[in-house]
Formats: C-alpha cells, structure tokens, sequence
C-alpha cells in the first residue's frame, strides 16, 4: 500500500495553521498536509532548516507570503528532495529601497500600539477591498494575528529584511512549479508571479479572482482546486 505524498504548505507573516483550514481538509484524501509553525525564529535559512529537518526524504512545497521565501530557500537548500514546487502571494527580489526603514516603522508600531494596533494598521491593505469592513470575515484573521506577539512579530520581519535574492533559485527549478497570486494582491500583485513563471520553464501561472493577499480564506474552493490539479501532476523522479 503506496503512502500519500506529503505536502507541506508554509504560512505567511503572522499565520499558523488556521490560515490553510480549508485546505488540510479538503486535501486530506489525496495527500498528507503539514503546516509548520514559524514563531520564534528570526532568519528565512532556520526556517527552511526546520521544515526540512522534519520533512520525508521527498515531499512537495507550497509557500505563502513569507512562507513562499521560506520555499525558495528550502529549495536553494535541498533541489533534491521537492516533487512540487508552488509559491504564492509572494516574491524573490531581494530589499528594496526603504525597506528596512518601513519594517522598523512597523517593528514600533506593534510594541506601541500591540497586536490590535498592528492588526488594525496592517490587515486591510492585505484584503480584496471590498472584504475590508466586513467583521465577520476579518475576525478570524484578527484573532491569530492577536494570538501572537511583537516579539514573535519582529523576529518574523527581522526575517524577511535578512532575506537574500532568490531570483537566481528560479533556474533551479525542474519539478512541477506553480505561482499563484489574487487579482487584487497589492502587496505581491500577479505581474510578479508571472515573472516568476516566465523564468520556470513548463510552470503553471494562476490567478485568483476576487481576492487579495490572503487567497487561502478569501477564496478558498478556487485556490485548493489549484492545488489539487498541481498536485496531480507527477512528481519529477529524484
């Protein structure tokens, strides 16, 4: 009796494991789905480190917001051992101009103001516009940004400003690639993923509609479908 593959899908900024709800659930019959938890360390290589520590000899990876950074540094790290390769609602380019400064900024708020302040400050922008006031739907969203701290907070972006360019990791990507963005992700907008793809040869580009940064709960049928049809593409033999 053959095991399922194993699909790790690596939270963003912030997010554990209630923010792939739908699709551990939804996934479950065809493969086993693990979301680590990325609290406490402060550099993208631990994080990668943790994940393929942990990992089978071969699994399959799909990164969101941070967590894509975290795939392309797990496959920097180890080629080898991806079957399947998916970022989403993210980027490779290194720190930008300003950067830093920005993620000071927001460093302060979140020690100010706490996670409210910083859920208040930070959230919306993440979101399809018109999902923006609507309480219901951002309550769960807020209650897991809330159940963190600004220590964990700070790790996370001293993290992310840490990061390396992970453009030159594109070329090495050989197993079945997708990169997927929302329509209305202001933050890594689509244009970027389908830069990404141009440069995967035979990868899949996927955009989701109606939605913002956060496609795993603003569209949640349309975007594990996507999975599910990336999933089924065979895997590239080790």
């Amino acid at each position: 009796m053959s095991q399922k593959p194993v699909l790790y899908l690596l939270p963003g900024l912030l997010c554990d494991a209630r923010i792939f709800g739908a699709q551990v659930d939804d996934l479950a019959p065809v493969c086993e789905v693990r979301v680590p938890d990325f609290f406490g360390f402060d550099s993208l290589t631990a994080m990668a480190e943790h994940v393929l520590a942990s990992a089978p000899p071969r699994f399959s990876v799909a990164g969101f917001s941070m967590g894509g950074r975290v795939a392309f540094e797990i496959m920097r790290l180890a080629p080898e051992r991806i079957e399947r390769f998916c970022a989403f609602d993210t980027g490779v380019h290194p720190l930008e101009a300003g950067e830093t400064e920005k993620r000071e900024a927001i460093i302060r708020l979140a020690y100010d103001k706490g996670m409210e302040g910083l859920a208040d400050a930070w959230l919306p922008g993440m979101i399809h516009p018109a999902r923006r006031t609507d309480a219901a739907f951002l309550q769960p969203l807020r209650e897991m940004i809330l159940s963190t701290t600004p220590e964990v907070h700070e790790k996370q972006i001293r993290a992310l400003v840490g990061r390396r360019d992970a453009t030159p990791v594109l070329a090495t990507i050989h197993c079945p690639a997708m990169f997927l963005a929302g329509r209305q992700d202001q933050w890594s907008p689509p244009a970027q993923h389908e830069a990404m793809a141009q440069a995967v040869p035979f990868s899949r580009f996927v955009v989701i509609e109606d939605s913002g940064h956060f496609v795993s709960v603003e569209q949640p049928a349309a975007f594990t479908q996507a999975l599910h049809e990336w999933m089924e593409l065979p895997a590239v033999a080790a």
